[in-house]
């Protein structure tokens, strides 16, 4: 395929998940246990007023659908960077223990009873330290080494893993039913979408202009070298970036799955392996699953609530198997 005929290709793709991204947005809005009919939730998106489905929509649902759709992305994007570093389809922030250091120190804040507002300073240095731990044990001679970076990143997950089973089995009874959604992740709690929001403006802002720069890094560090490119600087940001998207991601909505597994994938089956497009279209891929997978959470059972994670682990198997079949 010509360089031109891909571009279009791509053009029309981005159209079509912007579409979809307003579309999945606009039905989170309206459905849930009071239903808002189209042309009355324009008008409320316009024209607030003090009606019950005025103050549904503004104080409960459009936070709530906004962070969803933040959180998806940043997740998709995260994703997209580890599986550059990794040169792995399979890499997502949980592989490396991002994500449970994260949780971990979320829970930790949970169990002793620190408010809310410092939960994303404990996820963001709970990632952080995580990162710090796979990325100085991954390195092999000064270099960075691959394969020892994603055995040493399943091996620290694990160890988060029964570390949070501890921290689980010292909880007092009141306060396991909300650890055990945020880990499965939940977005009942998400009052606000700006902290989420800003991450994923922040990562695209800041890996957009190196897009250029993965490519090549996809190929291989010592290709990537050859051709110009600061294969140590690159790798830091990315794991940084990473680090910062799936912090956020976790101290809103909790442990979120599949979604920065399977969206990257998506978005290359979509228009191809140029970053240029997978990065944006990663995002927007996330952040449409996710705030489908959120307003199918509220509505299945309605008046009860499922944790998201659920529904996103649910449909990501299955979904990512048929990419694997698709691509076999």
């Amino acid at each position: 395929m010509r360089e031109a005929d891909r571009g279009r290709t791509r053009r029309h793709a981005l159209l079509g998940l912007i579409l979809a991204a307003a579309g999945a947005i606009a039905t989170g809005l309206a459905l849930g246990t009071v239903a808002i009919p189209p042309d009355r939730l324009l008008g409320l998106l316009f024209a607030p007023d003090r009606s019950t489905e005025s103050i549904i929509l503004w104080e409960l649902r459009l936070p709530r659908v906004l962070a969803a759709f933040a959180v998806g992305g940043a997740l998709a994007l995260a994703g997209a960077l580890v599986q550059v570093l990794l040169r792995n389809p399979l890499g997502d922030p949980y592989v490396l223990g991002v994500s449970g250091g994260a949780s971990t120190a979320v829970l930790g804040a949970l169990l002793f009873g620190l408010p809310a507002a410092l939960h994303p300073a404990a996820a963001f240095a709970g990632a952080i330290g995580s990162t710090a731990l796979v990325f100085a044990l991954g390195r092999r001679g000064g270099a960075l080494a691959v394969d020892r970076l994603l055995l040493t990143g399943v091996v620290v997950a694990a160890g988060w893993a029964a570390v949070v089973s501890f921290v689980l089995s010292l909880s007092p009874p009141a306060q396991l039913p909300g650890m055990l959604f945020f880990l499965m992740g939940d977005l009942a709690d998400a009052t606000t979408p700006w902290p989420p929001a800003l991450a994923l403006a922040a990562g695209l802002a800041v890996a957009l202009p190196f897009a250029r720069d993965l490519n090549l890094l996809a190929l291989g560090d010592l290709r990537a070298s050859a051709l110009g490119v600061a294969t140590a600087p690159l790798h830091g940001l990315v794991y940084f970036l990473s680090a910062l998207l799936t912090a956020v991601a976790v101290s809103t909505a909790g442990g979120v799955g599949f979604v920065g597994l399977v969206a990257p994938h998506l978005a290359r089956l979509a228009g191809g392996s140029d970053h240029r497009w997978v990065l944006p279209g990663a995002a927007l891929l996330g952040g449409t699953l996710l705030t489908l997978a959120d307003t199918a959470a509220r509505i299945a059972i309605a008046p009860r609530q499922l944790p998201v994670g659920v529904l996103t682990a649910l449909l990501g198997v299955p979904a990512f198997l048929l990419l694997l079949h698709g691509r076999r």
